[in-house]
């Protein structure tokens, strides 16, 4: 019988993910209270989105920070994509 070890990442009492490596989940995790603070930011803007609408967009910023970051160096969106999809 083996045994393993599961990483379950939970918010609001739903579990979002499972990982078998503690790293992964609290990268997980950390990128899920980004997304948090990016909703949040982004809900205090002149622009009207609904709840939904905030959480996915904090969540898609989130989960592309690396192109986020590029494109405030004033490096060109095409140009990341592109590399990004080489990794």
């Amino acid at each position: 019988m083996a045994v393993i070890i599961k990483y379950i990442v939970e918010r609001k009492g739903v579990e979002k993910m499972t990982f078998t490596s503690k790293k992964e989940a609290d990268a997980y995790d950390k990128m899920l209270d980004s997304a948090d603070q990016i909703a949040l930011f982004l809900s205090d803007s002149p622009v009207s989105l609904d709840d939904q609408q905030l959480e996915e967009l904090g969540l898609y910023i989130a989960s592309n920070k690396d192109i986020v970051q590029s494109l405030f160096k004033g490096n060109n969106f095409g140009t990341e994509k592109a590399s990004e999809a080489e990794d």
